[in-house]
């Protein structure tokens, strides 16, 4: 099938500015981490203003993709996907001439508000411009694995430029890949929409947004708070209850923004329910081993980002293979073995101690990566083949909500497993149960917190409590590595019932 038009050079070429995007996108998501600490040095920032700096992103970016990915089909995918770059760019900018966190909180949210123009209309230009099943399955295998590569090597790029420049250079990276992606895009990129798009669904975009940021607020409260949390129940209760509004809105609607009748379809609903859950364990195990390496085993930041990139090549590789893996075998056979070995994976690292040596969660975090990789291509493929070319946009924005509310939820379902089993473990420690209370206090909040604590006391006792809280934080990471493979292992039997072998066909074009 006939995949140019008339001043398009070709789809490939379109897909490496594309594939550009995808990149910085991942990268920005995940450089900050390295950071932080410089943040909080010069605007002597608290540690609640930094978690801001991040879940403003956060709570921004998993809001509006619905949103964006259907006002993206309504008024074309290129323009909202230029207009959001040159957005993207903007808040890049300002974020790096911040003079306050108050400003700099405010730019990343501006932020994660760009980034949900641009993401969903990446993957959905790639629907509309590969029209062969094949050649579209190759092409979302490569963004599948770019996105995972930018978020290996988003902590590299931030500690070797931390080497050399100051923290505001990890803003100004992302100005010359916005210029380069948008002007490839303008040449090479075509413009594609819903041509019979219904009129819009005000209703809809309110009950979508307002249902998403309260859910995404409780989760990431979670963490702070804990589940009993009076704000927390309530902000997740908001977020169910209005989501639930909105689908059966959806239902009502004759111009629904996310029509519900693609959920009868099993190859939409079967991927996303994949996607959701490898991403619940994709993202902790990402935050708990960058925390073990350096924490734990006292490696630098950009030392732990090394150890932390094959992760991103072992996915790149496996989410091209897993397309070809399907196209020949059909989707059960990548997507639940990728389930598998995820889950054999994180069980591997769950018998990780203090002092494993690198080789050894190099085992794990190979396994890990690859059943990732395996799980993500051959799933997007299914969501984005399940619907007609005119409501990509939707898909799109579907497939990148799902997987970021899997790994938010993730992280704060197993961070609450590992904090139980940390505090546990401490609070039967002699050592530290005799420390002054403020001491004590600090201990519990992290174990970052505790080794800060351990060097103002004398060095036989600081070592107990290195050594001690160390433990306790790796039993909890084993404790939470542990739940993720069950979730995995799950994941694998539901996918195998739930999701067809084949993609089925949109019922409607």
């Amino acid at each position: 099938m006939k995949e140019a038009s008339k001043g398009y050079s070709g789809p490939w070429i379109a897909l490496a500015f594309l594939m550009l995007a995808v990149l910085i996108l991942g990268i920005d998501d995940t450089v900050l981490n390295l950071v932080l600490p410089a943040i909080s040095r010069e605007f002597m920032a608290s540690i609640s203003e930094l978690q801001w700096m991040i879940n403003a992103y956060l709570l921004a970016f998993v809001a509006l993709l619905l949103t964006m990915g259907a006002l993206g089909d309504r008024f074309g995918r290129k323009r909202m996907f230029q207009i959001g770059l040159v957005a993207f760019g903007l808040a890049s900018l300002a974020a790096a001439f911040s003079t306050s966190m108050t400003m700099l909180i405010a730019c990343r949210a501006f932020t994660g508000i760009a980034g949900a123009m641009v993401l969903p209309q990446t993957l959905s230009i790639i629907r509309a411009s590969f029209t062969d099943p094949k050649s579209r399955g190759q092409a979302i295998g490569i963004w599948a694995g770019m996105f995972a590569l930018g978020y290996g090597i988003g902590p590299v790029v931030g500690g070797i430029l931390l080497e050399h420049f100051e923290w505001r250079s990890v803003f100004f990276l992302n100005i010359p890949v916005v210029i380069i992606t948008l002007t490839g895009g303008y040449f090479f990129v075509k413009e594609s929409r819903d041509r019979s798009a219904p009129k819009l669904d005000p209703i809809g975009v309110i009950l979508s947004i307002t249902g998403l940021s309260a859910l995404v607020y409780g989760i990431i409260k979670v963490g702070e708070k804990g589940w009993t949390d009076e704000s927390v129940i309530v902000s997740l209760c908001i977020g169910v209850i209005t989501l639930v509004i909105f689908a059966l809105w959806e239902i009502r609607s004759d111009h629904p923004m996310l029509p519900m009748r693609f959920f009868k379809n099993m190859s939409f609903t079967g991927a996303n329910v994949a996607m959701t859950l490898v991403s619940f364990g994709a993202i902790s195990l990402l935050f708990f081993l960058s925390q073990f390496f350096q924490s734990v085993q006292g490696y630098s930041p950009l030392d732990a980002a090394w150890r932390m990139l094959p992760t991103a090549v072992f996915s790149l590789i496996a989410s091209i293979v897993a397309i070809q893996i399907a196209r020949v075998l059909g989707l059960k056979l990548p997507v639940c073995v990728g389930l598998l070995i995820s889950g054999f994976g994180l069980l591997y690292l769950s018998f990780a101690d203090m002092n494993a040596s690198y080789l050894w969660v190099f085992g794990g975090l190979s396994l890990a990566a690859i059943g990732i990789g395996l799980v993500y291509a051959p799933g997007t493929d299914s969501v984005m083949g399940s619907l007609p070319e005119r409501k990509a946009g939707i898909g799109s924005a579907m497939d990148s909500t799902v997987q970021q509310l899997g790994g938010v939820l993730g992280i704060a379902v197993l961070g609450a497993i590992l904090n139980a089993t940390y505090l546990h473990k401490i609070a039967n420690l002699e050592v530290i149960a005799s420390l002054p209370k403020e001491a004590y206090e600090a201990i519990r909040n992290s174990i970052q917190s505790a080794h800060i604590v351990a060097e103002q006391f004398p060095e036989d006792i600081s070592q107990q409590i290195t050594s001690g809280t160390s433990e306790a934080f790796t039993s909890g990471m084993n404790e939470a590595m542990f739940i993720a493979a069950i979730v995995m292992f799950v994941a694998a039997v539901i996918t195998l019932f739930i999701l067809p072998n084949r993609i089925r066909p949109p019922q409607e074009e």
